[in-house]
């Protein structure tokens, strides 16, 4: 009898499963330098210690997309080890913050099943929830993934397409227990721009470039100990549809991100995602260019030195976003676009 994971197929899921998720990761500032030097994130709240103290935090939290990308992780031996392609997001909200020393762990359900009509693949819905040492809540979110079957003349014995939410509802946000924006530096954060000072319908280009480099995206996958084949194995990945591995699509959301700080400094905490895609296939080599358009901005009741801005950030690949490319002529997505991601971050208010 082998030994070995082989992961589970199409096939191999039902409806309401739970998984607990093996390999509890203890986040520390090594995992929060790697970060920084695979992303170039800046902002303030998450790279300085006495920044984040002057907003009412104990040390710097580790950036929210890392704690995602730990969480993803974890979920990835039994979710999709064998994907063809992680297709989307919805309903995510971040909890408590995530602090080096802190540790996570995994668990998710099977919330929905769907055989395409090839009967080579299926599309598989998981509600996943990472926790702290102290099983609080911080990530939560459902995501969705197309993966391989084993046998084409199985199917599995229930299917369903779940609702998902399009949105996270503002009051349904969750600011950090202590956060407060007395102690904003313009200065120190890089942006004289504060939520007054957004307009819904308003776009930004980030400007900035960034060149994914082989053995860059590698160490990413690698160190959210990311399994799946077709981001790390060129000898299986050589044989496939595009001969060559793909991107892992968190390192594309975290690249997105970090170039978004030019013109978004002051949205320093993530707090919801509402919905996102990964559009088209991102390699080695390729150049990643991102804009923003502001969706929507909220009050928070009982937070009145912060708001939310509902953001929607758009990633493309070889191709500056000075004329914000999204769909192309056909309705479809323009070939340039990797990622439209749909998020609430927080940001300090003038009128505190």
């Amino acid at each position: 009898m082998s030994k070995t994971n082989s992961g589970n197929f199409f096939e191999d899921f039902r409806l309401g499963r739970e998984i607990r998720h093996a390999t509890p990761r203890t986040v520390t500032t090594g995992d929060v330098a790697l970060y920084t030097a695979l992303t170039g994130s800046r902002f303030a709240l998450t790279s300085s210690d006495q920044f984040a103290r002057g907003l009412g935090l104990p040390v710097a939290p580790v950036d929210d997309l890392l704690a995602f990308n730990v969480v993803f992780g974890k979920t990835v031996p039994d979710v999709s080890l064998h994907a063809v392609a992680n297709l989307g997001y919805a309903g995510g909200r971040f909890g408590v913050p995530v602090y080096p020393g802190d540790t996570l762990t995994a668990t998710s359900t099977v919330i929905g099943l769907k055989e395409n009509s090839n009967r080579q693949t299926g599309i598989v819905y998981v509600h996943s929830t990472g926790t702290n040492q102290r099983d609080e809540m911080v990530i939560d979110y459902r995501r969705w993934v197309m993966v391989k079957k084993r046998d084409a003349a199985l199917s599995p014995p229930e299917e369903r397409v779940p609702e998902l939410p399009e949105a996270v509802a503002a009051a349904d946000l969750v600011v950090p227990a202590g956060l407060s924006a007395a102690g904003w530096s313009a200065v120190l954060a890089g942006t004289p721009y504060l939520w007054e000072d957004y307009a819904v319908g308003e776009k930004i280009d980030h400007g900035d470039g960034m060149t994914i480099e082989e053995a860059e995206h590698m160490m990413a996958t690698r160190l959210w100990q990311n399994t799946a084949r077709v981001h790390f194995n060129q000898h299986t990945e050589g044989q496939g549809r595009f001969g060559r591995r793909l991107i892992y699509g968190g390192h594309i959301i975290s690249l997105a991100r970090a170039l978004s700080f030019n013109g978004l400094a002051g949205a320093v905490k993530l707090a919801a995602i509402n919905g996102g895609r990964h559009t088209n296939p991102t390699f080695a080599g390729d150049t990643v260019y991102a804009w923003s358009e502001v969706l929507d901005k909220a009050a928070l009741p009982g937070h009145g030195d912060w708001g939310a801005l509902r953001l929607r950030l758009v990633a493309l690949k070889n191709r500056p976003a000075e004329d914000f490319p999204l769909k192309g002529g056909d309705g479809g997505y323009d070939p340039a676009v990797i990622l439209d991601f749909d998020y609430w971050a927080l940001m300090p208010r003038r009128s505190r």
